[in-house]
């Protein structure tokens, strides 16, 4: 007879790699993260080009890179991570004034950001979410990225949500249901936090975003609220 244990054994940490060239905060970002069994350190460099390398010899789950790096930035190791290991996910570390930067990153393959100073419990939750096929978009500097994603597109007025609605074909239309949890991703709620609003489970939140997803024919949290602004069928 299988013990509890052996019939429901936990899943695997997340294999999580950490990229910073200042010492003093990677050796906090480790001591940070250090006791969380979801998550296990597979490895650390101080520099993007040995982040790299390190990066295709390990193939880590998550990736957490430093924005600011010196010589190769953390903007050419996501474009270069995504092209050779796109199921890596990138979780990007930023400081306030490096706004384009992140769009950079977001648009290279990123899945989302942190500000440096997150508490612990934080990054666990945003590497999580990350490895769930999420996307961390911090509420503070959510509004400011989506107006540069939106900046070059031809100015005009987005319809009422009812009207742009009536015109999709019936397979793209979005559910009250989706439309709400694009609401609310919108305000940089995660999906763990849109659970709990909702009183639905993670997966079913993962579920109607794969589905907000493929209607909308984007493949982020980002470019998803980006195309909902654009059509009139959120607001901010």
């Amino acid at each position: 007879m299988e013990t509890p244990d052996a019939a429901n054994p936990s899943p695997a940490p997340i294999r999580v790699f950490v990229v910073e060239d200042q010492t003093k905060i990677l050796k906090n970002q480790l001591k940070l993260l250090e006791g969380h069994p979801e998550l296990t350190i597979i490895g650390t460099a101080l520099s993007g080009e040995t982040g790299l390398e390190e990066v295709r010899r390990l193939k880590p789950d998550v990736l957490l890179l430093d924005l600011g790096l010196p010589r190769m930035s953390g903007i050419d190791v996501t474009r270069a991570v995504k092209a050779e290991l796109p199921q890596v996910e990138i979780l990007i570390f930023t400081i306030f004034d490096e706004e384009d930067k992140v769009l950079e990153a977001v648009k290279a393959g990123a899945s989302g950001y942190l500000l440096k100073g997150t508490p612990a419990d934080k990054m666990v939750e945003a590497i999580k979410e990350v490895h769930a096929g999420g996307t961390v978009i911090q509420p503070n500097l959510a509004r400011r990225l989506l107006k540069h994603f939106r900046v070059g597109e031809a100015p005009a007025a987005p319809e009422p949500s009812s009207a742009r609605q009536q015109e999709e074909p019936e397979g793209k239309k979005l559910s009250t249901r989706e439309t709400e949890i694009l609401q609310l991703i919108a305000k940089g709620v995660s999906n763990s936090e849109a659970a709990t609003m909702l009183t639905l489970s993670k997966a079913t939140i993962r579920t109607h975003l794969e589905h907000i997803y493929r209607k909308l024919e984007v493949t982020n949290r980002v470019e998803a609220v980006t195309e909902g602004l654009r059509k009139g069928l959120i607001q901010m």
